[in-house]
């Protein structure tokens, strides 16, 4: 996978859109995405080439600093540079994400400029990135903003693998050709009558959120008699599944359920697995899913990897090692 990232700033020290760059590079690189950065305040006479540089990519991020109006001169010349000499028909297979921070205002103006402009140049756009930043210090020291930051390349990363279908605009008619389209489900002019009826029927929709509250206070008290009565869920089934690493590898995962109130903790130390329901001081992975997922993983439906793949699964710490837990765990 290869993500092509076009800043149109300054390259100012203190631009934060700079910051938000180096932390998705980061995390895609983690995923063994190769990522190649074009400053174009360095190609200011090679602008119209940069074009060129759009053939090999699977997809592209579009980075502006909003510091007084719109998107900056050097990335218009570079989409300049894209209408007039880029390959039409590549574009319509490329997404964009675009990053647009702002230290004034305008920067969901500077957001729509570049889908506008992606779209009319024929390709995709995905949801990107769009803040104001009023202080680069405290944003840069903010974890949550961080978080939000990693979360983002995580999504681009699933977009590009899973070549998400997006839907089709007056600018790319056929946005799904060579994406995967979901899937409708069919009804009879009967049953659309009906299921309109239903609809519009305030008491029948009062009742069925009812009808759905108690039958989630019901699950949920079923939940909590399995945590009392499975202490050990999954722990016989990670234990039988554990395939000692070859070399010399310590990790501790922790993941989290947010259906109970339990967290499993697997430490691996040589060729030693310690599994338990408890907390880990320093995990190198915390992944957070639900209790289906984790059965339906050691049930060997699913992998890790998958489930993450998918969005049934969040993690951050070290990505590395959330690749190598499907080769230290064989579900049958």
């Amino acid at each position: 996978m290869k993500v092509n990232i076009y800043y149109g700033g300054r390259g100012l020290i203190d631009d934060p859109t700079q910051y938000v760059l180096k932390k998705m590079t980061e995390v895609l690189e983690e995923l063994r995405a190769t990522v190649t950065r074009y400053n174009i305040f360095e190609q200011k006479s090679g602008i119209a080439m940069l074009a060129n540089t759009l053939k090999d990519a699977d997809a592209v991020i579009l980075a502006v600093s909003v510091e007084w109006f719109g998107i900056g001169g050097m990335m218009q010349q570079f989409l300049d540079s894209c209408w007039l000499y880029a390959d039409k028909n590549k574009l319509k297979r490329l997404f964009m994400f675009p990053v647009v921070v702002s230290t004034t205002a305008g920067e969901h103006e500077a957001l729509f400029t570049l889908v506008k402009a992606w779209e009319t140049l024929g390709g995709f756009t995905a949801p990107g990135i769009t803040a104001y930043v009023e202080n680069n210090v405290d944003f840069e020291n903010n974890e949550a903003y961080k978080k939000l930051i990693e979360k983002k390349a995580e999504d681009v990363y699933r977009t590009i693998s899973q070549k998400m279908a997006v839907f089709p605009s007056s600018y790319n008619p056929d946005a799904n050709a060579g994406h995967t389209a979901a899937t409708s489900i069919e009804l009879t002019p009967q049953e659309s009558e009906q299921l309109s009826i239903y609809v519009s029927d305030d008491t029948f929709v009062e009742q069925q959120k009812k009808d759905v509250e108690e039958l989630s206070q019901l699950y949920k008290g079923f939940l909590a008699q399995d945590e009392e009565a499975d202490r050990y869920e999954f722990i016989k089934e990670f234990k039988n599944a554990f395939i000692a690493p070859e070399d010399d590898f310590n990790a501790t995962y922790l993941i989290r359920m947010t259906d109970t109130s339990r967290a499993l903790v697997i430490e691996i130390s040589g060729k030693t697995l310690n599994c338990k329901y408890g907390t880990a001081e320093k995990p190198d992975v915390t992944a957070t899913t639900n209790r289906e997922t984790i059965n339906t993983i050691t049930k060997g439906r699913a992998t890790f990897q998958g489930a993450f793949m998918s969005s049934k699964i969040t993690c951050k710490g070290d990505f590395k090692l959330l690749r190598k837990f499907d080769q230290m765990f064989r579900f049958e």
